[in-house]
């Protein structure tokens, strides 16, 4: 792996997508927290996903390159991660063409951290775990990446998944776990899509299943969904354990809000049970956010992780937008943006 443990984030929401801005910032936000690792695989990047097969336009390029070169000059981990969308449904000559080539513009990134994505998409498919292990062989020679992971498409024991994307077909699991590589990282979301907690018998069933340490794609804080897009969590990541270790753990990363800023007190408890340097520093998010607007945050954190939007008043949205908005720096822009209504998202999404 690119680093020991991997500890930080995956940008791998729907909806609104971060700025380049915001990206550039965490760079400085997450060795402040102790963490060390960025993965950019925003749902809303269409040159991931639906259009992965064409080249980013040149100012989305340029933009992605200057990240990826930003993390580099300051050791950090960051890498990419393509959902080539149902790719392992038809993946012949042509398609091998397309994707080598995607890998090839990616390698030019020079960042040490590739994810191959399968998540959210039709899984129906009784050759499933060979098709999907058939492309991460490919990518693997192909990628100058010096750590690879893979997200299955079935990548929790959440029978939600099946509702969504089809029966998971028999023995799926396993198959993958013994047709990868053992140093390629499968990502896992724990029991449920969003796992309220995880047991270290939770990541030792999620080891034998997969046949190695999962990668923790962790869904807490992320808020992208038609009911959790209404709420805003800052409570410190909890109920994980603390430093369980690399033979049932190899990394752990946590999928944001859509608030950046906001996301960072989610992120301290991250920190904490790495045992990161921001861990014991009081005064971290003081720093990060501005000591007024994390005052407030405090004050407001349970009102806006229980009540949310649709149980607030007009009058108390307006008069909550109308203090913050008084606030300076990113984190305040970003809870009045939300209390006014900019990030609600589809209905639809999977997280719900």
């Amino acid at each position: 792996m690119a680093t020991s443990v991997l500890a930080g984030i995956v940008e791998g929401f729907y909806g609104r997508p971060w700025s380049h801005d915001l990206r550039l910032a965490y760079a400085n936000f997450l060795p402040a927290l102790g963490l060390n690792t960025y993965l950019y695989a925003p749902k809303a990047d269409p040159w991931l996903r639906k259009r992965w097969q064409e080249h980013w336009p040149a100012a989305q390029w340029a933009e992605l390159a200057a990240l990826a070169a930003h993390y580099r000059a300051r050791s950090l981990t960051f890498g990419v991660g393509l959902s080539p969308f149902a790719l392992y449904g038809h993946y012949a000559a042509p398609q091998k063409r397309q994707l080598q080539e995607k890998i090839s513009r990616l390698n030019s990134l020079e960042a040490p951290l590739l994810a191959v994505l399968f998540d959210d998409m039709p899984g129906a498919q009784a050759d499933l775990a060979a098709r999907q292990a058939e492309i991460v062989s490919d990518v693997r020679h192909w990628s100058l990446a010096e750590a690879l992971l893979v997200c299955p498409t079935y990548y929790s024991f959440d029978p939600v998944l099946e509702r969504h994307f089809g029966q998971r077909p028999a023995g799926y699991w396993t198959e993958l776990g013994q047709l990868l590589d053992p140093e390629v990282g499968l990502f896992w979301t724990g029991n449920q899509v969003c796992s309220e907690s995880i047991t270290l018998q939770d990541l030792q069933r999620a080891v034998d299943v997969l046949g190695r340490p999962p990668v923790l794609w962790d869904n807490y804080p992320v808020n992208d969904g038609a009911q959790r897009s209404q709420h805003l969590y800052l409570e410190p990541l909890s109920g994980r354990p603390q430093k369980p270790g690399t033979a049932l753990l190899r990394g752990h990363l946590c999928n944001p809000m859509l608030q950046g800023h906001c996301s960072l007190p989610a992120l301290m408890g991250l920190a904490r049970l790495q045992g990161g340097e921001g861990r014991s520093d009081s005064g971290v998010l003081d720093r990060l956010l501005g000591a007024p607007v994390w005052k407030c945050l405090q004050r407001d954190a349970e009102e806006f992780r229980t009540q949310g939007l649709e149980s607030m008043s007009p009058e108390r949205r307006q008069a909550l937008a109308a203090e913050y908005a008084a606030l300076p720096g990113g984190a305040a822009q970003e809870v009045v943006g939300w209390l006014r209504g900019e990030y609600v998202f589809d209905p639809a999404c999977l997280t719900d």
